[in-house]
């Protein structure tokens, strides 16, 4: 993050916007999934799993989302998804929060993140039909919780 920010190079933002797509989902798995949900790693491997999410089933997460806005208009606005929200702005909305780790605020990434879990957890919750539906929308909700907590944390000067 601080590399990142320190560059000041848009170049080099991308690079770390898509570093999922350069070197896997599992690399970072191997990384940070077992670091504690409130710290940076914990923060940043979860950030990364909702990109990767969001590449790879848009029209889902799409879906999700709309279902969502009814009961959390709220969180919608503080994602900052387009509406109606189809999957190409789902793709851009999540870029421009991982856009925010490394080139604006960090607490607002992670709150921009939170709020779009939150839409995303009703919109399943919704939708949902079956338990492992409703299991994802809880494990989406506990996600956004995490996010929260960790944007407190980095304004503290507390997330490491």
């Amino acid at each position: 993050v601080h590399a990142g920010r320190a560059a000041a190079d848009p170049a080099v933002t991308q690079k770390l916007v898509a570093l999922v797509d350069d070197i896997g989902l599992s690399t970072l798995a191997e990384l940070w999934s077992q670091r504690p949900a409130r710290s940076l790693p914990g923060a940043l491997w979860r950030l990364y799993v909702l990109r990767a999410w969001v590449r790879r089933a848009p029209d889902e997460a799409s879906r999700a989302y709309a279902a969502g806005i009814r009961f959390t208009g709220p969180n919608h606005a503080v994602a900052g998804a387009a509406e109606p929200p189809g999957p190409q702005e789902m793709g851009r909305v999540i870029d421009e929060v991982m856009r925010g780790v490394f080139e604006g605020d960090l607490a607002v990434a992670l709150e921009r993140a939170a709020a779009f879990c939150r839409v995303v957890s009703a919109g399943r919750a919704d939708i949902s039909s079956g338990d492992d539906s409703a299991e994802q929308a809880a494990n989406v909700l506990v996600m956004a919780e995490a996010l929260t907590v960790c944007a407190r944390l980095w304004r503290s000067g507390d997330l490491h």
